[in-house]
């Protein structure tokens, strides 16, 4: 399966050193690997492998080889610095791809020894365009194979749904077990995994890190910590209030939302909006790493408890307000508001059945299969 960062990797691996990243299990290693078989003598070494591990710390891998791959190396202390001196003693002509389910921008963070010498591309899970593109099917069924399995290529491609339920339970329980310990200590991981679970019933609502804390007699900066882990091993992702003064904002209330839309724990509605939040935030990325834009995601909430599902920026200027309804086609009142406040942010209230486009005002009511499906990725 051929991934939309595909031709942009390439490109950039002419270049410098690149870096992706991403969830575990969403395609980096079958990437990576089309790569090589591309490439004869490439070579691919993953720090989890013992076998590997040993190569790479004595750094006697192939010189000939003209493609390295070079997986999970934020395991590896100093490995920022490691891979400096890898990238700057490489064999003529050798590129060099480093992979990992890890943010690695945000844990063992060891200075700006890489600046100037890497690029980095996150990759995310299928979109509505990717597997319309792929299966030669139309948005509308797209969408609504997506919101029965998730993104992620394996469940996605799936034979049954009992198949993909299995993957999904050993995904989850494996994430929890195994990559936690990567940054918290043994004792912490059933916490870890209590916690995890909680979030998968408070989807798209505003978190109090405090009454979670008591639920799990924790204090609220251990429970911002275990966040910050979930959301450094790319299993969950938080979106912050819009405000301009982002010190501010990362004081209110933040909503969680998992990469894999099929671990949400709700009805229709809250699956739909945050596979609509995976689909923004795959965007949003796409547009910083590949053309350096300063753009987030957010949502809107005011005092008064108005509130829309997600807002687009670049800058300290909002260009989108979106709201996610299932069939609901009356422009919902706090979007008709802001599209006020804001008019220079194009405001869209995404159905998930639509039975006829319009604009109301302001407010673009425009079908949530059609609109995913004309994002870039």
């Amino acid at each position: 399966m051929k991934r939309y960062v595909d031709h942009r990797l390439r490109q950039d691996l002419l270049k410098k050193m690149v870096v992706l990243t991403g969830p575990r299990q969403v395609g980096k290693t079958t990437l990576s690997q089309q790569l090589i078989a591309e490439r004869p003598g490439s070579q691919y070494l993953n720090f989890d492998v013992p076998a590997h591990r040993a190569v790479m710390q004595a750094q006697s891998w192939r010189q000939s080889a003209p493609l390295l791959v070079l997986d999970e190396v934020h395991k590896m202390r100093d490995w920022k610095a490691w891979l400096k001196g890898v990238w700057d003693g490489r064999a003529p002509g050798q590129h060099i791809l480093v992979t990992g389910s890890a943010r690695m921008d945000t844990f063992r963070q060891g200075g700006d020894s890489l600046a100037g010498r890497y690029f980095r591309l996150r990759l995310h899970p299928l979109s509505v365009r990717e597997w319309a593109e792929q299966t030669q099917t139309n948005a509308a069924a797209a969408l609504t194979h997506l919101l029965a399995r998730g993104g992620f290529p394996e469940p996605a491609l799936a034979g049954t749904e009992a198949d993909a339920q299995r993957w999904r339970a050993d995904y989850f329980s494996g994430l929890v077990r195994e990559d936690v310990l990567e940054f918290s200590r043994l004792q912490e991981v059933n916490a870890m995994r209590l916690f995890a679970e909680m979030l998968r019933s408070r989807v798209a609502s505003p978190l109090s890190l405090a009454s979670i804390g008591r639920d799990l007699n924790l204090s609220p900066v251990t429970v911002a910590r275990y966040l910050d882990v979930l959301e450094a091993l790319f299993i969950v992702f938080v979106v912050r209030p819009w405000h301009r003064n982002v010190a501010r904002a990362t004081l209110k209330a933040p909503k969680v939302y998992f990469y894999d839309t099929g671990l949400v724990l709700g009805d229709d509605g809250l699956r739909f909006e945050n596979l609509v939040a995976c689909h923004l935030l795959k965007q949003v990325h796409w547009q910083h790493d590949t053309r350096g834009m300063s753009v987030d995601l957010h949502y809107v909430r005011t005092k008064d408890d108005a509130e829309v599902d997600f807002a687009l920026s670049e800058g300290d200027t909002l260009t989108h307000l979106v709201e996610c309804k299932l069939s609901d086609a009356k422009p919902h009142r706090a979007l008709t508001r802001f599209a006020e406040q804001w008019p220079q942010a194009k405001a869209v209230q995404l159905l998930r059945e639509c039975k006829a486009e319009s604009d109301v005002g302001r407010v673009q009511v425009r079908d949530a299969a059609g609109w995913l499906a004309g994002l870039e990725v």
